[in-house]
C-alpha cells in the first residue's frame, strides 16, 4: 500500500466512524505516524508505506475512531501561537479561550502579578506571562497531576511561574493585580449531551460547574476581591449563555466596571470586573 492509499484508508475509517473533522484528523495522525510533512508527502505519495509504521498509524486511527480527541493522541495542542502538551486528565485548550488572554493583556502594566485559577494545562497563565513584560504569575489547580503538566508547559515555553495545589483560593497567599480563570461551567445535567470527544474523554472535574454551572463563579465573586490589590481586575471565561447570571453574581458582591466581551463567533465569552474602591 502506498502513502497515498494509506492516507485515503485512514480518512475513510474516520469518516465511517462519524468523526466530524475526518480529513484534518486523518492527515494529523498520518503525518505523526509517517513523519512526513505535506511537501514531503507530495514527493513520496506513490512510494510504499513502511510496514514498521503501519501498527502505529492503525492504533492511532482506532483510538480516534472511538472518538478519543486527536490532541490526546498527538500529545499537543497549540494555543496563542505556542505548543502545549496535553494528555488524558487535562482539559484541551480551546481557541475561544484566547479571547480571555487578549482581554487580560490589555492595560496590564509591566511588573504586575497574575493569578490563574483552575490553570489546567497552564495555557492561559503561560501565554499572559510570555506576552506581557516583567510579569509574575501563579497558577492553582486541585489536581497535582495537572499542575505537573502546567509546570512542564511553563518551562517549555520559557515562562517563570509558580504553581499551587488547591481548590480555587486554597493555599493562595498575598494579593495580585489580575485574576483570570476558565473554571468548570457546564451544568451537570448538560454533560451527557456533549460530543463524545468531550463527554467520554476530557476530565469532568474541569467541566462540571454543578447544577446550574455557576458554582465556581459564586465562589470567585465572593472571595476574589480579598486576593486583589487596589484597582485589581478579574477576567472570567463563561459559557455563551451565562453572561447575565455571572454579571449579576459579581454585582451582588460589589464588583465594579462589570462588562462582557465576545469571541470571534460573536458569542459572549469573557466577563471583566474591577475590585471595588
Amino acid at each position: 500500500m502506498t502513502y497515498r492509499e494509506k492516507l485515503m484508508e485512514t480518512r475513510q475509517r474516520l469518516k465511517e466512524a462519524g468523526v466530524e473533522e475526518w480529513k484534518t484528523d486523518a492527515w494529523l495522525l498520518f503525518s505523526a505516524a509517517s513523519g512526513l510533512s505535506r511537501s514531503r508527502y507530495l514527493l513520496d505519495e506513490d512510494k510504499p508505506f513502511p510496514k514498521e509504521k503501519e501498527e502505529t498509524l492503525g492504533q492511532m486511527a482506532t483510538r480516534r475512531a472511538k472518538r478519543e480527541p486527536v490532541q490526546y493522541l498527538l500529545g499537543e495542542q497549540d494555543f496563542y501561537g505556542r505548543p502545549f502538551r496535553v494528555e488524558p486528565g487535562v482539559l484541551i485548550p480551546r481557541q475561544d479561550t484566547e479571547v480571555l488572554v487578549e482581554e487580560a493583556l490589555k492595560g496590564l502594566a509591566p511588573g504586575s502579578r497574575v493569578l490563574d485559577l483552575c490553570t489546567g494545562s497552564g495555557c492561559i497563565l503561560v501565554s499572559i506571562l510570555c506576552e506581557g513584560k516583567g510579569l509574575a504569575g501563579t497558577g492553582t489547580d486541585i489536581s497535582p497531576k495537572v499542575l505537573a503538566l502546567a509546570k512542564e508547559n511553563a518551562e517549555r515555553n520559557g515562562a517563570h511561574a509558580d504553581f499551587v495545589q488547591g481548590d480555587l483560593f486554597e493555599n493562595v497567599e498575598g494579593t495580585y493585580d489580575l485574576i483570570v480563570s476558565n473554571p468548570p461551567y457546564i451544568p451537570t445535567g448538560d454533560i451527557e449531551g456533549l460530543m463524545p470527544e468531550v463527554r467520554d474523554f476530557e476530565p469532568h472535574l474541569a467541566l462540571d460547574g454543578s447544577g446550574d454551572g455557576l458554582s465556581f463563579y459564586r465562589r470567585i465573586a465572593a472571595e476574589g476581591q480579598d486576593y486583589l490589590s487596589d484597582g485589581g481586575k478579574l477576567y472570567l471565561e463563561i459559557g455563551n449563555t451565562q453572561a447575565r447570571e455571572v454579571c449579576g453574581l459579581l454585582e451582588a458582591e460589589g464588583w465594579e466596571h462589570i462588562n462582557v466581551r465576545k469571541d470571534l463567533a460573536g458569542n459572549d465569552r469573557v466577563v471583566c470586573a474591577r475590585k471595588r474602591e
